[in-house]
């Protein structure tokens, strides 16, 4: 009877109840009752840091009511009808009360709450105003329970009428100062932190994991906004959230960095138990980005599902059975787990387009308070990183770590503070693991902006970044140099400087061997990114790298592994050394075979760009091989109607070289199939 709603499923201060089937039995009905009140009883326990008094006052009134019910229940009453309309009254108002408790002690929701005292107030005395009108019209003659148990009625009745459901004084007054916190921010005055220290105390917010599940929540909420088209209260709640991340960063002291790396661990290891081919949608084989579930309960990518629904079928495509309702349930839950499989795994979900979108919304702040409270966090933090202790340092590289993961205007904030010359020189004189390991992700993360790779290279962080790729104290902060250097090989001029460090090619080669697969990711695509500079080519080829590409092949399922490390064998291959290195493997064999296999689009249009370079550096001895392979024409076909325009084109000339070698085989002029520069002998 009792309808349970994920909390991820239902918005805050929203009250999905529903009132009970008129054909409801009064049993179930009781009994339904009965258990709704144990639940808002049980809330006796939980914390409020706001509505102490109006949530004490309903729970106090609720359970009342429950001595009845469950006196109802044991004397196993006879319900009129007008009983159990009244009763069914009150079961629609328990579930709204439940649910407002549920808001109310929410982690993470306490400024939330407290920003959105006066609504949940209301919400308070609407829903007590509710019970009292049941209780006013309950024919409480009609039920033959103990007198002293009707007097317990007519006393939740008449608290119920009388109760003063209002704002606490103390919530008001916090109210009051996080207000004029912020309008000190908006005017560019950093404000006297003592008055945030009041209001935290008073929503019991103690450390800095407690004011983290704030910012992670009020990230959700600013999340929700925009997924819904609905901004209107984006801005102030970016102010709350650059308020909280101030607080995060200059407030509290004491942090537990072990903790923290000890959860995204255990996450790792539950996440590792589940297979990656049950977040890909059935119809695009990708994996899914905007998860929705059709009425036959499969679920599916929504775009492909609505590409489906608008060619006019309404047959689902997995099982076959007819929808019922063209309708698509958002499945939020199965979207966070795959955001987070993605994140904790190192599998990179398809989505990069939505999520380029997220992040481009941050380039500029969500509102002039946040701006502001960015930029005194931002001065906070390199002072610290300069003048702070061992511990501070640490603890402000941490914050910088969090604050540019996925924000481009903190990202800018941070480096005009001057924060990446005490990163470097942290990473530097770091000596323990984990302190070099957040000074390199926080470098990571601010290497990504445009100003942040110059500021790198300009302050000298190469060689320290390079001595972490090659000595790091951990294969964590090795695989995070490598991705620096990826995005540092985006300039174009830092890809010759890089390349030309005698060391940098040999360590990114042997990370391939030693490395996680996020860790091997970083590594290929700082490669490629070497190999946009020619003069890097023949030292990558050089370093052992084909071998390993193609041991890849063969040992990892991670399709975006694969695709990468195709795309960095396609670079290889565009020259004859190239070519010559890669026909000394058994590319010819295992590459048409993943071509065959793979679902991903990416990694079979690298394949075709491969094989054409071989056949055109190769010649003809490289394009008889492949002309051997009957099954390629067919997946070559494949490519040529469902690539893109890049793919299709190289998949249209492979086969033209194809059939013009089985044109010419035959009359013997097979050489003249395609020009070679010199002859290449295929193994």
């Amino acid at each position: 009877m009792i309808r349970n709603f994920d909390q991820t499923d239902r918005r805050m201060l929203k009250f999905p109840a529903v009132h009970p089937c008129e054909a409801i039995s009064p049993e179930t009905l009781l009994n339904s009752l009965i258990s709704l009140s144990q639940n808002i009883c049980n809330y006796q326990s939980k914390l409020f840091s706001t509505q102490r008094k109006n949530a004490r006052q309903t729970i106090r009134q609720i359970g009342l009511l429950l001595l009845f019910f469950e006196e109802t229940r044991d004397l196993r009453l006879a319900l009129t009808d007008s009983v159990v309309l009244c009763f069914s009254e009150l079961h629609h108002a328990f579930q709204k009360v439940q649910f407002l408790l549920e808001d109310c002690t929410r982690e993470g929701a306490k400024l939330w709450i407290l920003i959105k005292c006066q609504v949940v107030s209301t919400q308070f005395r609407a829903l007590i105003r509710a019970i009292a009108t049941a209780l006013d019209v309950l024919p409480l003659g009609l039920i033959d329970v103990g007198v002293e148990v009707k007097e317990l009625v007519e006393l939740a009745g008449k608290q119920a009428r009388n109760a003063k459901v209002e704002v606490d004084p103390e919530d008001e007054r916090a109210l009051q100062q996080v207000f004029s916190v912020l309008d000190h921010f908006e005017k560019g005055i950093e404000p006297d932190s003592s008055f945030m220290k009041r209001v935290l105390d008073h929503l019991e917010i103690r450390n800095w994991n407690d004011c983290n599940k704030e910012i992670k929540f009020l990230e959700e909420q600013i999340d929700l906004q925009h997924s819904d088209c609905d901004g209107r209260e984006a801005p102030f709640l970016s102010s709350l959230l650059g308020l909280m991340n101030y607080c995060r960063g200059v407030i509290f002291e004491t942090w537990n960095h072990r903790s923290n790396k000890s959860d995204a661990r255990h996450s790792i290891e539950a996440l590792s138990c589940i297979n990656a081919e049950d977040f890909r949608c059935p119809i695009s084989l990708e994996l899914m980005t905007d998860p929705v579930t059709v009425s036959t309960g499969q679920t599916y990518d929504r775009s492909s599902i609505q590409r489906w629904l608008k060619a006019g079928n309404m047959t689902c495509p997995k099982t076959g059975e007819r929808m019922t309702s063209p309708e698509l349930v958002p499945n939020t839950t199965l979207r966070k787990l795959i955001r987070q499989f993605c994140t904790d795994v190192g599998v990179c979900a398809s989505s990069s387009g939505g999520q380029s979108r997220d992040i481009a919304r941050t380039i500029s702040p969500g509102s002039p308070a946040a701006a502001e409270e960015m930029k005194f966090l931002s001065r906070f933090l390199a002072r610290r990183l300069v003048f702070g202790s061992s511990e501070q340092k640490t603890k402000a590289a941490y914050e910088i770590r969090f604050l540019a993961k996925s924000n481009i205007f903190n990202r800018s904030c941070l480096i005009e503070a001057g924060t990446i010359l005490p990163l470097i020189n942290l990473l530097s004189s770091s000596s323990e693991h984990h302190a070099q390991e957040i000074a390199i992700s926080a470098l990571l993360k601010l290497s990504k902006h445009t100003s942040g790779k110059k500021e790198i290279v300009e302050s000298g962080g190469l060689k320290p970044i390079l001595a972490v790729l090659q000595r790091g104290l951990s294969l964590e902060a090795k695989q995070m140099a490598a991705a620096i250097i990826f995005y540092l090989a985006s300039v174009k001029p830092y890809r010759k400087l890089i390349g030309e460090t005698p060391e940098v090619v040999p360590t990114l080669v042997e990370l391939i061997k030693d490395g996680t697969t996020c860790g091997k990711e970083n590594v290929v695509v700082a490669i490629f990114g070497l190999l946009l500079h020619s003069g890097n080519h023949q030292r990558v080829i050089s370093s052992g790298t084909i071998p390993l590409l193609m041991d890849i092949f063969s040992s990892s399922d991670n399709d975006e592994l694969i695709a990468d490390s195709l795309a960095v064998l396609a670079a290889i291959a565009e020259s004859v050394d190239g070519t010559l290195a890669i026909l000394q493997t058994s590319a010819l064999s295992t590459i048409p075979r993943i071509l065959r296999s793979s679902a991903s689009r990416a990694a079979r249009e690298y394949i075709v760009t491969v094989l054409l370079s071989l056949c055109k550096n190769g010649g003809a001895e490289a394009i008889s091989i492949l002309a051997k392979d009957h099954s390629l024409m067919s997946s070559l076909y494949v490519l040529l109607t469902d690539g893109s325009s890049y793919g299709s084109s190289k998949a249209r000339a492979l086969m033209k070289l194809l059939h013009k070698f089985h044109e010419t085989s035959s009359s013997g002029r097979i050489a003249s199939v395609v020009p070679c520069e010199r002859p290449v002998h295929v193994w």
